[in-house]
């Protein structure tokens, strides 16, 4: 054979190979391609209405119910100190003593004066002085005693309620000098917080109302108190105004200062709900929408108001209606309009 030949015979070859691909059919199509022009499957649910609780949570901090400070009304030498930071005192337990020179000169005017009008009087009542001067033996005695009485509680130090030692600014033997406090002492048993609530809800709170609180630093654990106050100033920069709560706290596991949070029930209303799967965020702007589903299977894009999150649902304020179908699955690539094919 010849090369020429070979070459035709070659050419022959390859005619019909294509001629073969021909008559077998057009090519399968690209699985990519197929997906892309498939009906997308989407689930749908109805929205419902429901009722939703009103509550809402405000941040505040744990104070001291009251809050004492111990000093005498002059200076003087500090003789003792019987507690220290952190101890528990009870109303009327003495805290500390100072110097009790003056003291002691007024209980003895005192007895003095005690024992001259005891004589006094006994002469009066025989006739023996004057009622004008046996008035103004008694007034002296009253005069001593009142005196007696004002060193005594600025010399003996006491606890004017039951609490806790939270400060100590002197040592034993300090002159104290009219500056800061001997001692600081804070009820705690009850506390009180300042809750800070939005002026859109000044009608819906009054006194005697009972709310329920939470601490950062006491996971798991809730406690319940009583609105006792309700500030009469809404504060102009804020638009809020004060509601005081007061928390028995028996137990003192509450401290002043611990943040807190705390949930005041309004009632609760009707409202749209639908799973929180439906409600989408549009990026860049705080707006939210859903799809939803028309009678001929495409499908809309509806903005909505949303109102309150609670467990896995939402809160629908407007936007839509009783029994309209959202879709909660299949939706992350729609566009307004697509048809689709509902999972059932």
């Amino acid at each position: 054979m010849n090369k020429i030949s070979a070459i035709g015979i070659s050419l022959c070859a390859l005619v019909c190979a294509a001629c073969g691909q021909r008559q077998s059919g057009a090519p399968a199509m690209d699985p990519m391609m197929a997906a892309m022009n498939a009906t997308p499957v989407v689930s749908v649910t109805s929205a419902v209405r429901q009722q939703v609780a009103r509550d809402a949570v405000y941040s505040a901090s744990v104070q001291a119910n009251v809050i004492n400070n111990i000093a005498p009304l002059t200076s003087g030498r500090i003789q003792k100190l019987d507690v220290e930071v952190g101890d528990f005192v009870s109303a009327g337990q003495v805290l500390a003593e100072m110097d009790r020179v003056q003291l002691d000169q007024a209980a003895l005017r005192l007895k003095n004066d005690e024992t001259e009008l005891a004589r006094v009087k006994q002469l009066f009542e025989q006739g023996g002085v004057s009622q004008s001067d046996y008035e103004a033996l008694e007034l002296a005695f009253n005069v001593s005693k009142s005196s007696y009485d004002n060193l005594l509680e600025n010399t003996i130090l006491r606890a004017p309620v039951s609490g806790v030692i939270s400060a100590r600014n002197y040592d034993r033997g300090d002159l104290y000098s009219m500056g800061q406090p001997i001692y600081t002492v804070q009820q705690i048993t009850p506390v009180k917080l300042l809750v800070p609530i939005s002026e859109a809800d000044y009608t819906k709170v009054k006194r005697g109302d009972k709310v329920s609180l939470t601490a950062d630093a006491l996971p798991g654990r809730s406690y319940t108190g009583t609105i006792v106050r309700l500030y009469p100033t809404i504060d102009p920069a804020s638009h809020t105004f004060n509601a005081e709560v007061r928390v028995a706290n028996e137990k003192r596991e509450l401290r002043p200062g611990m943040y807190a949070r705390v949930t005041v029930d309004y009632g609760a209303a009707e409202s749209i709900v639908v799973p929180d799967a439906a409600v989408m965020k549009l990026q860049g702007s705080g707006q939210r929408t859903v799809f939803v589903l028309n009678t001929d299977n495409t499908v809309s894009v509806r903005t909505v108001e949303t109102g309150r999150h609670f467990g896995s649902q939402y809160e629908i304020l407007s936007g839509l209606e009783e029994g309209e179908q959202v879709l909660t699955g299949g939706h992350s690539n729609l566009r307004s309009g697509d048809k689709v094919e509902v999972k059932r």
